[in-house]
């Protein structure tokens, strides 16, 4: 391949590289989605290693926008980890009782955020 042509990954990159914050938590939430949907995929054909590798990978990112929270901006980052929270519980407790109901819970509930998210990066 030449140097020139473009990979998928470069366009991905491209596409954080110039995203607002606002855009990077949608994409942060569309991730952890993905990885939530593959987990249960995986859990409901009991593959264990991959549902805990894709569960981890969701886990990773909802723990990076808790540690992302501003608490100095009042209620909302109060509100946002007390939600950041109980989906990591739901998360573990999924992982621990396998059932995939739980994952489709909690990427509902990303969702929702996701959407809120998106539209106040589009405002």
């Amino acid at each position: 391949m030449s140097p020139s042509v473009a990979t998928p990954n470069a366009y991905r990159e491209s596409a954080v590289l110039s995203a607002s914050p606002g855009l990077l938590v949608v994409m942060l939430y569309d991730g952890a989605r993905k990885f939530l949907f593959q987990a249960g995929v995986a859990m409901r054909d009991g593959q264990v290693e991959l549902t805990n590798n894709k569960l981890r990978r969701a886990e990773d990112i909802i723990q990076h926008l808790r540690d992302a929270l501003d608490f100095e901006q009042g209620e909302i980052a109060q509100n946002l980890e007390s939600i950041y929270v109980f989906c990591l519980r739901r998360l573990r407790q999924s992982r621990f009782d396998r059932d995939p109901a739980m994952l489709d819970q909690v990427s509902g509930l990303l969702g929702d955020l996701r959407e809120a998210f998106a539209t106040i990066a589009n405002a």
